[in-house]
C-alpha cells in the first residue's frame, strides 16, 4: 500500500533510549524505533538514543543512513579498512552491502535508516575476525 508517512508524529512519545551500549537488550531498544514502512524486505526505522550501538551488518543489502537531529559517528569495517564519518543532522550515507558498522552519539541522536533485512549483531570489538 502507498502511503505518506510523517516522521515527526512517528516519534511523538517515543523514548529517547539513555546510555545505549553493545549489550542493550532488544526489548529496551522496540519502544524507541518507530517502524516507518517495513516491505518485509527493508524496513524503514527512526529512533533516537544517547550512547553506542552494537555493531551490525546487513547482507542482503546496502543501508541509508540519514541524521534526522543531533550527531553520530558512524564506523564502516570496508575492505579498505575502517572508515569513521562524523555526521550531524541533515547529512546522509550510504553503508555498503554486508560491511559491519555502528553509532556512537555520546550527545545523542536521532537516526532514521532504511535497512534491508534481516540483521546480523555483534558485540566483538571486531567482528569481522570473529568470522
Amino acid at each position: 500500500m502507498t502511503k505518506a508517512v510523517s516522521i515527526e508524529k512517528s516519534l511523538a512519545g517515543r523514548p529517547v533510549l539513555e546510555g545505549r551500549t553493545p549489550h542493550t537488550p532488544g526489548e529496551e531498544m522496540a519502544p524507541v524505533f518507530a517502524t516507518l514502512a517495513d516491505t518485509g524486505r527493508t524496513g524503514i526505522f527512526a529512533g533516537s538514543f544517547v550512547g553506542e550501538s552494537a555493531w551490525e551488518r546487513h547482507r542482503n543489502g546496502d543501508e541509508l543512513v540519514q541524521i534526522l537531529a543531533g550527531e553520530a559517528m558512524v564506523s564502516v569495517l570496508t575492505e579498505d579498512g575502517r572508515v569513521d564519518l562524523e555526521m550531524s543532522a541533515g547529512m546522509v550515507t550510504i553503508v555498503p552491502q554486508g560491511c559491519w558498522h555502528k553509532f556512537q552519539a555520546p550527545k545523542g541522536v536521532t537516526v532514521m535508516t532504511m535497512t534491508p533485512q534481516p540483521t546480523d549483531h555483534s558485540t566483538s570489538d571486531m567482528p569481522q575476525q570473529d568470522e
